[in-house]
């Protein structure tokens, strides 16, 4: 039997959902006369909507797991070119290995849990997530291009934030794939956050950035993210939080009330909130802790949040879709804290 070649398993590439294409009102309308997780999404979207309805309210977007390579990339760059979300929390791994890699023009593809040899994998440079396979060679070139953006950059401490947006800028001038969240979060002005930055792509090219140029280079400031998401809150006032998963995103954007308020600025808790979770609430896991017990924190109001204990490739589409048919985010104002937070950075001594 001949051996495997790469082209064997990278065949058929993973395509992301459009929910312009598919009006779910109905459905979504008809599963709150349901029972259970029907009913938990069906109220889950009715308050994402209600988000975008209110003209006071800035919406905040988390995002946790391997979400764009398995085809939610687009639901995401829909929502910032549709003025839907105000800013973006996410892992680096889904900004990184995921958008920003698929933006220089590469894929992720269709694989199996089943059947596969992973020695074999790992030989052909071949990494699995579940069921996707991405290509190892690939993510080296997205490594190095994070490390070229890296060296052309001021040596000085930066936020997650502003690399991205370097990254967007990058994409704007060399990505042969336009349909991107760090792209169209750079020209819609929405910023992107990931408080955990070196976990990804990007941490192998800063260590490369690092390496090479020992005394003076740039470096990744967590503090300086979070006192630029408190930033946006407090300018926000009124926030939704729409929460894909849970982990650091999560606990970033629900603890600004907190740094507000120990800053001595009078900031209400989050005003919506709405999470999709697969985690288990008994094991006291911050990723399944409730929106209720974030109230006892003093992060999130209890009148307009809700739980919906499904997995993200189900949920997500169906919450989207159904805000982007009601129509309430047309004519919303677009916040472009980006271009606040730049400001900000300005004016500091």
């Amino acid at each position: 039997m001949a051996k495997k070649k790469k082209s064997d398993y990278l065949k058929e590439a993973v395509r992301h959902i459009e929910i312009s294409k598919y009006n779910v009102v109905p459905l979504v309308d008809a599963m709150d006369d349901m029972a259970f997780s029907a009913r938990d999404l069906a109220r889950a979207a009715r308050i994402y909507n209600m988000m975008l309805a209110d003209k006071g309210c800035s919406v905040i977007l988390t995002l946790a797991g391997s979400l764009f390579s398995a085809g939610l990339k687009k639901v995401v760059a829909d929502l910032v070119r549709n003025n839907m979300v105000d800013a973006i929390v996410s892992t680096g791994a889904i900004i990184v290995d995921q958008d920003f890699f698929e933006g220089l023009g590469f894929s992720h593809y269709k694989g199996t849990p089943h059947g596969i040899d992973d020695n074999e994998l790992r030989e052909l440079r071949i990494d699995r997530i579940y069921d996707t396979f991405i290509d190892e060679d690939q993510l080296r070139v997205c490594d190095e291009t994070t490390r070229r953006i890296a060296d052309s950059l001021e040596p000085r401490p930066y936020s997650s934030r502003e690399f991205i947006e370097e990254m967007g800028r990058y994409l704007s001038k060399h990505g042969k794939n336009k349909d991107s969240v760090v792209l169209a979060a750079y020209e819609m002005r929405v910023p992107i956050f990931v408080p955990a930055f070196s976990d990804c792509s990007a941490g192998f090219g800063m260590v490369g950035h690092q390496w090479k140029n020992p005394g003076r280079h740039m470096s990744m400031d967590s503090a300086k993210d979070f006192l630029e998401l408190t930033r946006v809150k407090v300018e926000a006032k009124d926030t939704g939080i729409f929460m894909i998963g849970g982990g650091v995103p999560k606990n970033f954007t629900q603890d600004t009330v907190v740094a507000a308020d120990m800053l001595g600025e009078e900031t209400p808790m989050h005003k919506y909130a709405v999470q999709v979770t697969v985690a288990d609430v008994r094991d006291g896991a911050l990723s399944s802790s409730t929106l209720k017990e974030a109230s006892s924190w003093g992060k999130v109001e209890t009148a307009q949040e809700q739980m919906v204990f499904s997995e993200a490739t189900l949920a997500m589409p169906l919450i989207a879709g159904y805000a982007w048919h009601k129509g309430a985010w047309k004519g919303r104002k677009a916040r472009k804290y980006s271009d606040f937070l730049n400001k900000e950075l300005v004016k500091a001594p």
